[in-house]
């Protein structure tokens, strides 16, 4: 199952079986390296790009699904181990200093669904602890921490979020 990874962690701890192999051991070594590299660019170059277009095309050269007509503002921080699980709709608004995390300590890698032409304020934290979806033209107000959906048309503030 494993490549030339596994066969090095095999030769430092041998009495581990196969199956407790930490998964980053399991990557080929191109894999770990685009691995790597996607994270760089993921949490040190886009988030700190300031040219919009630019800083979208490198979003999605690391997989993010981004509709068109999309805003990303600067210093937003995607969760680079969880490229596939994020999905960004048409003419959706992200402003500045957005965070999203799809994962965390003992929960699985969950999906975060923003739906066509949503805004979401300055500072706004989107934490999936299960599936999370903002609604087709919802608003999430500025520091706002989000946990739970936000149905089409709604806004939601505070901390944690409440739909008003």
């Amino acid at each position: 199952m494993g490549g030339v990874l596994c066969n090095i962690f095999h030769l430092l701890h041998p009495d581990v079986p196969e199956e407790e192999i930490p998964y980053w051991y399991r990557r080929s070594l191109l894999g770990e390296a685009w691995h790597l590299l996607r994270k760089g660019i993921c949490q040190n170059i886009a988030p700190n790009c300031v040219l919009t277009p630019v800083r979208i095309a490198l979003y999605r050269l690391c997989g993010f699904k981004i509709g068109k007509g999309c805003f990303i503002g600067m210093k937003c921080y995607f969760d680079d181990l969880c490229v596939g699980q994020m999905e960004i709709g048409n003419n959706v608004t992200i402003s500045y200093g957005v965070y999203f995390a799809c994962h965390g300590k003992n929960q699985g890698h969950n999906k975060i669904e923003i739906k066509d032409g949503a805004y979401i304020g300055m500072r706004a934290n989107i934490v999936a602890r299960h599936d999370l979806c903002i609604g087709q033209g919802a608003v999430v107000g500025s520091a706002t921490l989000v946990i739970k959906d936000v149905p089409d048309g709604a806004t939601c503030v505070g901390v944690p979020g409440k739909i008003l």
